[in-house]
């Protein structure tokens, strides 16, 4: 996406710069490899990059990856890949966002940092479950055909 977009978190427009070459880089590789693993017959199917998502009134989501459930096109997974310059939005606002709707799976890809924290809901919120980096192994139980290093998901 080569223009700035805006997302609307809890009424308030928020405007988001273009993602740069390393973001999109890397994105490009989450979703390749993330629609690879998907099965025929799958339960959930994966969204275009920063589909425009309503999570719930005054609430418009544009995730970089987002799997939804396909009977009722409920978010099941969403994964934001941080840019340096434009990170808070990410972190913080819709993270709490995720936990606020009960967000089965999140996943924070930072290529900063060259890693990933998992997150699953849990009974008290989003959970972290771990944090992925050089040779781990990012795997998902409903997408069993998944595996990505970390180190391929973020080579140069």
């Amino acid at each position: 996406m080569s223009e700035p977009y805006e997302e609307i978190l809890g009424g308030e427009v928020w405007l988001r710069m273009p993602p740069g070459a390393r973001h999109e880089q890397v994105c490009d590789r989450l979703h390749g490899r993330v629609a690879g693993s998907l099965e025929g017959g799958s339960t959930i199917r994966l969204l275009p990059r920063r589909t425009i998502i309503q999570v719930k009134t005054g609430t418009l989501l544009r995730p970089d990856l987002a799997l939804v459930e396909t009977a009722t096109g409920k978010l099941w997974l969403a994964a934001e890949v941080i840019s340096s310059e434009d990170h808070r939005p990410d972190t913080v606002t819709k993270k709490a966002l995720y936990e606020e709707i009960n967000l089965p799976r999140l996943w924070m890809v930072d290529p900063r940092y060259h890693n990933v924290e998992v997150y699953h809901a849990g009974a008290y919120g989003l959970a972290l479950k771990t944090i992925l980096a050089g040779q781990e192994m990012l795997e998902e139980m409903l997408l069993p055909m998944l595996r990505l290093t970390m180190a391929e998901l973020f080579a140069a």
